[in-house]
């Protein structure tokens, strides 16, 4: 069993590496964990979007 973390700042770049990642590999895929996490500074909010894929 392995895992391949992914960190991006959009959403969409987020899918896009998953999806380049998923296209490239030939893999047993078994589940995709995923997780947004906010942070405010002063008047800007921070997104983080990640997700962690479980395969074989």
């Amino acid at each position: 069993m392995k895992v391949k973390l992914f960190d991006e700042s959009h959403e969409l770049d987020l899918e896009k590496s998953i999806n380049n990642f998923l296209k490239e590999k030939d893999i047993d895929l078994l589940d995709i964990k995923y997780q947004v996490a906010i942070n405010v500074c002063g008047e800007e909010q921070i997104y983080c979007f990640s997700a962690m894929i479980i395969y074989r």
